[in-house]
């Protein structure tokens, strides 16, 4: 459950993207064994934000064993030679401390947040635990079963979770992403302890991963724990991390979901798009203005008109996910209001975007995007974790330094005409993936 809420406050919000931002100004330095640090010096609170990342995740998986990048992230916790079976997880809270871990499609990582004192602990465990995992039998099929009953929580027991896994699956034609992080059913009840070994042994190491730490921390401080802890790590050769062209869509795609389980209706669209690395790489800020101005808030025009003006729904927006090494997604969604059908929401949707796509935004529109985007990079920033969550995401996916702290001013930069080119190029109705979902009265 800790990994998908937090990918979904990721998707949600953007985070990852809007965490971005000059003051950062983070100090870097890779150890002999290509382990990359990261530091973000932040002292005005006497704690630090430790996360460790490896460039590993779902869509790396081989085919027939999905969800296993996900399953090795429970299993991290279970124990080494000299750390007992969650005695991670307990040493830390005994401190005063927070941890948790995340799996997306493209990397894994974990966090622990604890008081600055206790840094040193917390690299020691980390480092422990990247080359001294043990894994019994016993623990492997009984955490086989947490991730199983984990799916059935946030996928199979959800109405619209089962539909976004399966709209998901046709917006991807090929890529990676089309697979659900968690994995298959059928696929996870088959994983075992020499495949969690295997991909342990293939993708945990220094030269695969990324060691940011932020806070109440310098370089000077902590460069000489990190090699004293991380430094006798041997590299060991990581396999080339491939991964296939999409194909263009021809068609578009409507799935419909009816259930007894959804108390209200919802329909959503997606499009493919462009990501920060991916495709016409650049759209990507100007995407993220236009997911802004026109559904990122219930100031924007989406939420103003159907919400507000109408009183068609009860929930307006738009996303955009750009932050993947693959193709991204761009999409829209809307919650009737009691009272109203599917069918009034996408007409009322349509009209929106077809003025969208031939007026375009306003000048003012464009502006206030820019600004709430900024204010939101502030506030992330100001936080502990953000900047970790920030420059460790990136880096997994290929990101610069350099691309991190440019966000600002690359936002900044976007101009109307700029915002009009990218939905017109992203949002086409004739290749889109649109999802119904609707109650379905108990017999």
């Amino acid at each position: 459950m800790r990994t998908l809420l937090l990918l979904l406050a990721l998707a949600a919000f953007g985070l990852e993207g809007r965490a971005e931002a000059q003051v950062y100004r983070p100090e870097t330095f890779t150890l002999p064994n290509g382990l990359e640090v990261i530091v973000v010096d932040n002292p005005r609170v006497p704690a630090v934000s430790v996360m460790v990342w490896y460039r590993c995740g779902s869509a790396d998986e081989p085919l027939g064993k999905g969800g296993i990048a996900h399953f090795l992230e429970h299993l991290m916790f279970k124990g080494t030679p000299t750390v007992g079976q969650g005695e991670y997880a307990k040493t830390i809270s005994r401190e005063g401390g927070t941890q948790n871990a995340l799996t997306s499609y493209d990397y894994t990582g974990y966090w622990a947040e604890v008081a600055s004192d206790r840094l040193e602990m917390i690299l020691q465990l980390e480092a422990d635990r990247m080359i001294n995992l043990e894994l019994t039998e016993a623990q492997v099929t009984a955490e086989r079963d947490v991730i199983l009953e984990e799916r059935s929580q946030v996928v199979d027991n959800r109405p619209s979770s089962q539909l976004g896994e399966q709209a998901r699956a046709l917006l991807y034609q090929h890529y990676p992403y089309r697979l659900p992080v968690i994995g298959w059913r059928h696929e996870m009840q088959k994983l075992s302890r020499q495949d969690a070994l295997d991909w342990y042994r293939r993708y945990y190491t220094p030269n695969n991963a990324i060691l940011v730490v932020a806070g109440d921390v310098s370089v000077a401080r902590l460069k000489p724990l990190v090699e004293k802890h991380f430094g006798p790590i041997a590299a060991r050769p990581v396999p080339e991390r491939w991964r296939p062209s999409e194909p263009p869509a021809r068609v578009a795609r409507r799935l419909t979901m009816k259930s007894e389980q959804a108390g209200t209706a919802s329909f959503s669209r997606m499009h493919q798009a462009p990501s920060y690395i991916y495709g016409d790489t650049s759209q990507a800020y100007a995407l993220q203005v236009l997911a802004e101005l026109f559904g990122g808030s219930t100031t924007s025009r989406l939420y103003r008109q159907l919400v507000v003006d109408q009183g068609l729904a009860t929930s307006a927006g738009a996303y955009y996910e750009a932050s993947t090494i693959g193709p991204g997604s761009f999409g829209f969604y809307v919650s009737p209001r009691q009272g109203k059908t599917v069918e009034e929401a996408e007409a009322a949707l349509d009209q929106a975007i077809e003025k969208l796509l031939a007026d375009g935004p306003t000048e003012d529109e464009v502006a206030r995007a820019k600004q709430r985007l900024a204010a939101a990079a502030a506030f992330a920033r100001d936080s502990l974790r953000g900047p970790a969550m920030a420059l460790g995401a990136a880096r997994a996916i290929g990101r610069t330094i350099e691309d991190v702290e440019a966000w600002p001013r690359r936002i900044e930069a976007v101009t109307r005409d700029q915002v009009i080119a990218a939905a017109r190029a992203v949002i086409k109705i004739e290749t889109s993936v649109t999802s119904i979902l609707l109650p379905k009265p108990t017999s």
